[in-house]
């Protein structure tokens, strides 16, 4: 069976970003035979590009592809980085020093209801400083691997989609830098943003 659209792909997969030196490349996410990347194919739950590049393999078909920064998150905004009052992050006057820690990830929400995902940077008396940019904006990504599974995807997965499933993004592993976080997904070095393949994935 071929990879298609509404078809159930698993997959394992290296996720590279270009190194401080050229033709160096440093590993930023991995998903596993153990712990792989699942999507359902041509349903938005992937880069465009990404898809692009595993249409019509197979089971053992191996992949070795590059998406350039402009198909995959973007440049990065130094406009995406801003000061939030503190008391956006405070319960009954108190940060939830469990949550609320420089480096890590949370949810935020925009005025018009949008999720995203923000960087905490620094902490002060008065402020918060957050990075909204993706964490692998302005970043090539090199993805090598392996297609693990092609089936058709279950009433049931399909139906679950049109509740929200794993949003935009290319992939769903936990990564050194990041990736997605919400949604299938595979293992990295360290704990990202929530995931993505989701160096890959669901933003």
């Amino acid at each position: 069976m071929k990879i298609t659209a509404n078809k159930s792909v698993s997959a394992e997969y290296e996720l590279y970003v270009d190194g401080e030196t050229e033709g160096e490349l440093e590993l930023m996410e991995k998903a596993t035979p153990e712990q792989p990347l699942s999507f359902i194919y041509g349903v938005g739950m992937m880069l465009p590009k990404f898809e692009e590049n595993i249409f019509g393999m197979s089971i053992g078909d191996k992949f070795d592809f590059i998406i350039e920064i402009d198909d995959a998150y973007g440049q990065y905004e130094d406009e995406n980085v801003i000061d939030l009052d503190r008391s956006v992050f405070e319960i009954d006057g108190k940060l939830d020093q469990e949550m609320i820690f420089e480096g890590n990830v949370v949810p935020l929400m925009d005025s018009e209801g949008h999720r995203l995902n923000a960087q905490i940077v620094t902490i002060t008396d008065t402020h918060v400083k957050v990075d909204l940019n993706h964490p692998l904006a302005g970043e090539n990504l090199h993805f090598k691997g392996s297609i693990l599974e092609v089936r058709e995807a279950t009433e049931k997965e399909l139906a679950a989609l049109s509740g929200g499933g794993c949003g935009s993004g290319c992939g769903c592993g936990s990564g050194e830098g990041g990736g997605c976080g919400d949604g299938g997904c595979g293992t990295g070095e360290e704990d990202e943003m929530g995931g993505c393949g989701s160096g890959c994935g669901c933003h």
